[in-house]
């Protein structure tokens, strides 16, 4: 019999980690393995997973919502998964209540941890995170860093998020300069991320400022929506780079439009793996990122782009001029990478290692 294993994310937003989840369950019933997902009612990934899953709809007011935990522990004791995943940490807090309720019965708790951040050490924290039978760690960086804080080895695994490769290479390129009515020719640089602290555009806005001074022609355009909108706003005003540096918001069409960009900036100050990374190098786009978290895992420096140190703004401005000036390194560098994803970062691969772990945990292999 498959291994059947019951997938909580309790998010409203959609983010990388969302979309994870989904070729997460998803891939997992491509090989056959049932797999159930408990999301948030109102949330985009409950909408976008509304066909062909097993969909329950559930999600914790706050961490120690003790009403939701019993619901869920209810869904458990009926489907009787092998595994309950949990991929966010209100989920992780969810689940750890449900199974104590169980007791005996309960099943192997696998948790998600995509990024770098250190686990809280509060009482509760340190409950929570016992349940645990496995982390599944997103990058080598973030499994160093819980064995750092006394997580037993043998409880950490890490499996590299994926891309849908099919779904990237299938996506329209979309004219960017048309799309936003930039100058034709003008150069792009795209980030996509949520305007979070952590993501360090403000070290991007610092840097476009430098790299307009040399080429005026070229545009920044980030994408994402998030806490950071009115900061970055005043900043690029206060710049005088209106022209210059456009926030359009979430969109949709993300992948059509990195097709369009010339090079793809990640300037994040910590970073677990990078998702968007992982589509821009899929999409073939040469990369400038910060030397962070996983990302050195993800790209290959001085092959499929160039790593710089976070929140130095003339070090990320000066790659990005590197290699805007020099277009044959651009398309070498994003051949590498789309080499790269191929190789070592797709879903297919992300959802055999999951399956991996689970048959682990769940004592059907050594």
């Amino acid at each position: 019999m498959s291994l059947f294993s019951l997938h909580i994310d309790t998010a409203r937003t959609w983010r990388g980690g969302q979309n994870q989840v989904l070729l997460t369950v998803m891939g997992l019933r491509a090989r056959g393995a049932r797999a159930e997902l408990v999301a948030h009612p109102h949330g985009v990934l409950l909408r976008r997973a509304a066909e062909g899953l097993d969909l329950i709809p559930l999600a914790p007011r706050h961490e120690f919502d003790v009403t939701s935990a019993w619901k869920l522990s209810r869904v458990i004791r009926r489907e009787r998964p092998h595994i309950v995943h949990a991929h966010d940490p209100h989920g992780v807090a969810m689940a750890s209540m449900a199974l104590a309720l169980l007791g005996a019965r309960a099943p192997a708790l696998v948790a998600s941890r995509r990024v770098d951040f250190l686990l809280k050490q509060n009482a509760f924290s340190r409950w929570k995170h016992r349940q645990v039978r496995c982390f599944l760690c997103a990058s080598e960086a973030i499994r160093q860093m819980l064995l750092d804080q006394g997580i037993e080895p043998e409880r950490l695994a890490t499996v590299h998020e994926g891309v849908d490769l099919p779904h990237v290479l299938a996506a329209p390129p979309l004219d960017v300069h048309q799309e936003f009515w930039l100058p034709r020719g003008a150069p792009i640089v795209g980030n996509v991320a949520a305007l979070a602290p952590h993501k360090g555009q403000r070290y991007l806005v610092d840097a476009a400022r430098i790299v307009v001074g040399v080429e005026p022609d070229a545009r920044f355009v980030v994408l994402g929506e998030g806490e950071l909108r009115s900061s970055l706003e005043h900043q690029i005003r206060a710049m005088g780079l209106e022209k210059h540096v456009l926030l359009p918001g979430f969109r949709l069409d993300v992948l059509s439009l990195i097709k369009g960009f010339d090079l793809f900036v990640m300037s994040s100050v910590t970073e677990g793996l990078g998702t968007s990374l992982l589509d821009a190098m899929a999409c073939s786009r040469a990369i400038v990122a910060t030397r962070v978290g996983g990302i050195p895992e993800v790209v290959d420096d001085g092959v499929s782009g160039l790593l710089v140190e976070p929140r130095d703004a003339h070090a990320l401005a000066e790659a990005i001029l590197t290699l805007l000036r020099d277009p044959a390194r651009r398309r070498a560098m994003g051949a590498a990478g789309f080499a790269r994803v191929e190789a070592r970062f797709t879903a297919d691969r992300m959802v055999d290692a999951t399956l991996a772990v689970y048959e682990r945990v769940a004592g059907r292999r050594p």
